[in-house]
């Protein structure tokens, strides 16, 4: 593959050329003609190309790169439903003007790829404007985001990503599968959004604060940090039948929505 421009290590720029993979990840969309399309870091539009021939209602292509923005523009100008986006897709996923039901491709760039995750996570608005997400990580932050209780990759990307999503893994994709080769495999997973969700918090930031605080030391008992967010109020952890002296990954997800659930009321 021949690029414009070097790639940019500072926007994590690693390009999917394998149309196999590619031809995989768009069949999982299940896109149709009434369906509304968005791709995060379009790039070179190998994977935009292969959802235009699903023919959806409209494609929004984000491309923060300049030069690849235009390069875009030209590769899809005889294409009336798409529209490329020249920005940060992390300055879009708060704005309500998206649509409803939209799926959400993305190879996402390595450096950022957790904070956009965590971002469309958080939205204040649920359930949210998006129906599915079919993202690729690195296979590292992938199995940190699967990741069960008692794990080392337990962490709080695993409480966070299934507060409010469920997450199916699909495949891993070799590091041959994309140009310039990274050092390491991806895999692909997709996210649907829980609709009628038992943990609703009004402020999603008191999770992010709650899991902060608790993971801040993994090696170490949990009761300095959660006395910590609680003033050493000792009820709580009695009401929640908490043990203190468990370390943070025994915690199950429940239990860190439940503690922010607590957490939450006594900072209304």
């Amino acid at each position: 593959m021949k690029l414009l421009q070097k790639a940019k290590k500072s926007l994590g720029q690693n390009f999917l050329i394998d149309n196999n993979i590619i031809n995989k990840i768009v069949k999982i969309g299940n896109i149709n003609k009434n369906k509304t399309v968005m791709e995060i870091g379009a790039g070179y539009g190998n994977l935009t190309k292969a959802i235009v021939l699903e023919s959806p209602k409209k494609i929004f292509a984000i491309e923060k790169d300049k030069k690849l923005f235009s390069f875009l523009n030209n590769r899809f100008r005889n294409y009336k439903n798409i529209k490329i986006i020249n920005d940060d897709i992390l300055n879009l996923i708060g704005k309500s003007n998206l649509g409803k039901n939209v799926i959400v491709f993305g190879n996402l760039p390595y450096n950022i790829s957790t904070q956009i995750l965590a971002s469309l996570i958080m939205l204040k608005k649920w359930p949210p404007w998006y129906d599915v997400l079919i993202l690729m990580f690195q296979k590292e932050v992938a199995s940190r985001i699967l990741a069960k209780p008692h794990t080392k990759e337990y962490g709080r990307l695993s409480v966070l990503s299934n507060w409010r999503l469920e997450i199916k893994k699909h495949f891993d994709v070799s590091k041959n599968s994309f140009f310039p080769k990274p050092k390491v495999d991806s895999t692909l997973l997709s996210f649907k959004p829980i609709k009628n969700n038992p943990f609703d918090l009004k402020n999603p930031k008191n999770l992010e604060i709650v899991t902060r605080v608790l993971f801040s030391n993994r090696r170490k008992m949990i009761n300095k940090n959660f006395n910590k967010l609680f003033n050493q109020n000792m009820s709580i952890s009695k009401n929640l039948n908490l043990d203190l002296s468990v370390r943070p990954e025994e915690l199950n997800y429940e239990t860190y929505y439940k503690i922010a659930e607590q957490y939450e009321k006594l900072s209304v």
